[in-house]
């Protein structure tokens, strides 16, 4: 299935969920995701937002709840559409922060992991990720839209943007 099949006009996501990545000193703070969608693979903290929860509070609600820490200097990194017939069609948010209070702490939930930005591991993480998040990390904005099945991309568009 092709992004250009979809009517996202109309389209409606099964959840709205959020990611967050902490970039400090030329790293970047990933996890190990534990339990859920995508066990086992690395990606940033993040979850399904709350009702009457704005997208950037669940992020850091849920950074907190993963990492047990407090990210800083929040920024709004984008919007991604992940359309699929055979997982929950999602709806995300990305954020970044700059620094964090706190110690980066495994829970039920995640591993924390920190990885040097050049060697970020995407062979261990969702194939989508691969095509945005260098732009994230640079600093960018990313709107993307992104056709699966199963784990595999079937189809992308990314749009960019400068801050």
């Amino acid at each position: 299935m092709k992004v250009a099949d979809i009517n996202w006009d109309t389209w409606i996501p099964d959840e709205t969920a959020t990611l967050m990545f902490i970039i400090k000193d030329d790293r970047i703070l990933l996890i190990r995701k534990k339990r859920g969608l995508g066990a086992g693979k690395i990606n940033g903290p993040g979850g399904r937002l709350e009702p009457g929860e704005s997208p950037q509070e669940c992020a850091v609600r849920e950074t907190r709840e993963e990492l047990l820490i407090n990210p800083l200097n929040v920024e709004f990194r984008g919007e991604l559409f992940f359309h699929a017939e055979d997982m929950p069609r999602i709806h995300g948010y990305v954020f970044t922060a700059s620094d964090y209070e706190g110690t980066p702490t495994e829970t039920e939930e995640a591993i924390p992991l920190w990885f040097s930005i050049d060697d970020i591991p995407y062979a261990e993480m969702w194939e989508d990720d691969k095509f945005w998040l260098p732009q994230v990390i640079a600093g960018q904005v990313v709107h993307a839209w992104f056709t699966f099945a199963g784990e595999s991309v079937l189809d992308r568009k990314v749009t960019i943007r400068e801050v």
